[in-house]
């Protein structure tokens, strides 16, 4: 039935004051005339789903929703709505699609103040549903003869994610990537043979370090600082900051001779590692965090090296961060990590934290990857 502007204009009037006084069933007539002529906006649309539910119709209320999805599935309004109806026909997992999908586009754009509770309750949905879920998921495993303490680490990271208590972690050099290589963010020490000979040489290493910190003190100097002929865009606190500071015994392949003739037994230590030789490495450096401080999150230049760190000054309270996986150092227990994964660094201790950091070159390379790389990073060909 054709009706004219005015009259649909009126039909749309008497259905809201209808919904209004409580007459869902006559505000559902009137809209329906509307709607029905394929001439309702997102409002109309959003009345008649409001009167059907006020009427205990849920087919009606989703079929009216459904109107409004197809004027614009991104509306995070209709999304929600749709996600409700979803949820009373016992469709949960429809539900949590559309919660979801509500959300992702709440995150992109500016929400309205009479929306936010939506969202929020949207938040919480979808919050109950992923805990559900994973409740089934791990009876259901546990039920098969795969209980957690029996299960691979990297299924159970698998299901960490699915799940989601922790995120997919992929490396983001800032310089160079080499591609093909695992993300793999803390690597397993075993698989180094020099890696012992080096915890075994901590007592002898942190000897020396005292030595340095009673003599040499002042010679540690901030890890980051200003260069007037470099951009930097970052508003990074630890800029020429002495709460994270440095000695070096090798700065981007530059030998620090006076520190390296006051740790010998240090710099034989770190010499039986592979690290990368060519014009702007190794590196090694004893780091210092004051008390207190931290390392807020950032990535790595290139990820054909892993860095390591031999803990030799560790007060309670002080943890690292690589990718999903939250450690505390232990005084000459190594950790070696793949730095361009997202990483960070806590001391909510009272003293100074002191760690050995140096360089080495990813196993997976071959000699002749190396040696490409070696040849591409030692002149102005990278930059």
């Amino acid at each position: 039935m054709q009706i004219t502007n005015d009259e649909a204009m009126s039909l749309v009037r008497r259905g809201a004051e209808a919904l209004q006084q409580g007459r869902a069933a006559e505000a559902r007539g009137h809209l329906q005339r509307v709607t029905a002529t394929g001439r309702a906006n997102a409002q109309i649309w959003l009345l008649l789903a409001t009167a059907c539910r006020a009427d205990n119709d849920p087919v009606g209320e989703e079929a009216a929703i459904d109107g409004l999805r197809g004027l614009d599935e991104r509306d995070v309004r209709a999304n929600i709505m749709k996600g409700d109806c979803r949820a009373r026909a016992g469709d949960h997992r429809g539900s949590l699609g559309f919660y979801e999908a509500a959300l992702l586009v709440a995150q992109s754009q500016p929400v309205p103040d009479s929306l936010v509770p939506e969202v929020r309750r949207a938040e919480a949905a979808v919050a109950e549903w992923r805990e559900r879920l994973d409740a089934e998921r791990e009876a259901a495993l546990i039920a098969r003869g795969f209980p957690v303490a029996g299960r691979s680490p990297r299924f159970q990271q698998a299901l960490d994610i699915l799940a989601g208590r922790k995120r997919i972690y992929v490396q983001e050099p800032t310089g160079y990537y080499f591609p093909g290589l695992p993300n793999i963010q803390y690597f397993d020490t075993a698989q180094f043979d020099w890696a012992p000979g080096i915890e075994a040489a901590t007592g002898a290493i942190l000897e020396e370090l005292n030595g340095l910190l009673a003599g040499m003190r002042g010679d540690f100097r901030p890890y980051l600082k200003a260069d007037p002929n470099h951009a930097r865009i970052d508003q990074n606190h630890l800029l020429d900051s002495p709460d994270w500071s440095v000695l070096f015994l090798c700065e981007n392949g530059r030998n620090e001779e006076a520190v390296i003739a006051r740790c010998p037994r240090t710099w034989a230590a770190v010499q039986t590692a592979p690290m990368p030789q060519f014009a702007n490495s190794p590196t090694a450096m004893f780091s210092l965090l004051r008390a207190g401080a931290r390392i807020p999150p950032h990535t790595g230049m290139f990820n054909t090296r892993l860095v390591c760190h031999l803990p030799l000054i560790v007060p309670p309270g002080c943890r690292f961060r690589v990718g999903n996986e939250v450690r505390e150092w232990e005084v000459g227990k190594l950790l070696v990590f793949d730095d361009t994964i997202e990483h960070e660094a806590w001391n909510d201790s009272g003293e100074d934290r002191v760690v050995l950091i140096f360089d080495i070159w990813r196993p997976e390379l071959s000699e002749q990857e190396r040696l490409e790389f070696a040849a591409l990073a030692s002149g102005p060909l990278l930059e």
